[in-house]
């Protein structure tokens, strides 16, 4: 598919109507009686299109992507709705009234921001993909705050605009692009596009180094659900400051430059950080805040021997405390009648899923458990225990 327009067309939207909700098994059925009536191509495209929406669906809602256009990069590499829109709120918040959404994309950023009430110009480079931001644009109804420019955006004149946001591309042919000077745009350049608006925010991956975040940013990585979603560099708000967010919240942990959290003995609880935590390089902030330390200097879980609520890392209750013996975990979860294990790693290379094919060869039994594999003071460790449960508070929520 590389052209949008025959789906735009009255012939085109009925047959996306008639096509919604295929099912994979189903396809090849319904093209062969569609394509009695209409354009090989054309039904082609529609059903290619119904297949990119069940995909867009889980980030941008089954309503939305019901109405939406799609590429495979787009639903790929678009932003997830919810994050989407809690980034719109903070340029909200800070008064931005109108953003140039530079490296558009098919438009979710551009969408969360006009619901927002802010006035965007939304730039790619790409004829397909430009194509896609303008007809999202018109579907949802902000085609009026939502102006879409096929540009390159290294010529866009951004000074009329109280913010840039900028989403540089960062897969290439050889799939994800993991050096930021390698972004296109790189870095670099969408660092000086930055600094000539009053506010900017800046999407990375959330695997960036800390030593690349510019002094004049501050940094924020995001996860949703617990998972990690991406690094934002902003600019205009707070220089040097790092914090993670929480979606759905959302539940902000801002840094204090705390030390690293010291090493103690393995207490009753152990606490797993949210992942943006883990990339934020705030764990010492949680470890404070439940009052306990770290197991071993270079991994990142808590220990301590009180449970406290805290948003910012799920709590467990260790009932034991194994060396690395497959045997030993096989006998203990067999007396436990233990018959779902949830297995979970840092600092081991054993693979969960082959630890709980060995260990629980033949599931049975009526109670769950979770295993840790890690390292205690620098020794290969199994915790065994459960999630300490809802009234803690614990988790990300």
């Amino acid at each position: 598919m590389n052209d949008l327009a025959p789906l735009l067309t009255p012939e085109g939207r009925a047959l996306l109507d008639e096509v919604r909700g295929t099912a994979p098994a189903d396809e090849l059925a319904v093209a062969t009686r569609l394509r009695r009536e209409h354009p090989a191509e054309l039904v082609s495209a529609a059903l290619g299109q119904a297949r990119l929406r069940q995909r867009a669906a889980v980030k941008f809602g089954a309503e939305d992507a019901g109405r939406m256009f799609f590429t495979p990069n787009g639903v790929e590499q678009s932003t997830r709705a919810s994050v989407a829109a809690y980034r719109a709120e903070r340029f909200a918040a800070l008064g931005v009234r109108s953003v140039a959404d530079l490296c558009c994309g098919i438009g979710g950023d551009a969408i969360a921001l006009a619901r927002a009430g802010i006035r965007v110009l939304a730039v790619d480079r790409d004829p397909l993909t430009a194509a896609a931001a303008r007809a999202n644009a018109d579907a949802l109804g902000l085609a009026g705050l939502i102006e879409v420019r096929e540009a390159d955006v290294t010529e866009v004149d951004t000074a009329a605009y109280d913010a840039v946001f900028v989403d540089p591309a960062r897969r290439g042919g050889r799939g994800r692009i993991f050096d930021p000077e390698a972004y296109s745009p790189p870095l670099s350049w969408a660092v000086q596009a930055a600094l000539k608006a009053p506010h900017a925010a800046l999407k990375v991956a959330p695997g960036i180094p800390h030593e690349a975040v510019p002094a004049e940013a501050e940094a924020e990585w995001i996860s949703d659900g617990g998972d990690v979603k991406e690094a934002v560099l902003w600019f205009g708000t707070a220089p040097e400051a790092v914090r993670a967010t929480l979606l759905p919240g959302p539940r902000t942990l801002l840094g204090r430059g705390l030390p690293d959290p010291e090493v103690r003995p393995v207490g009753r609880y152990l606490y797993e950080p949210d992942g943006a935590v883990i990339r934020a390089h705030l764990v010492a902030e949680v470890a404070e805040e439940v009052g306990g330390g770290l197991l071993d200097a270079t991994i990142a879980y808590i220990t301590a021997d009180t449970l406290r609520p805290t948003p910012y890392a799920t709590a467990y209750e260790i009932t034991d405390r194994l060396p690395f013996n497959v045997k030993k975990l096989k006998a203990l979860l067999r007396e436990r009648e233990v018959g779902i294990l949830t297995v979970k790693k840092r600092g081991s290379a054993v693979e969960p899923e082959e630890l709980r094919r060995k260990a629980l060869p033949k599931p049975q039994g009526r109670h769950s458990a979770t295993v840790f594999l890690t390292r205690v003071a620098g020794a290969p460790t199994m915790l065994i225990g459960a999630p300490a449960g809802p009234a803690t508070g614990a988790g990300p929520s």
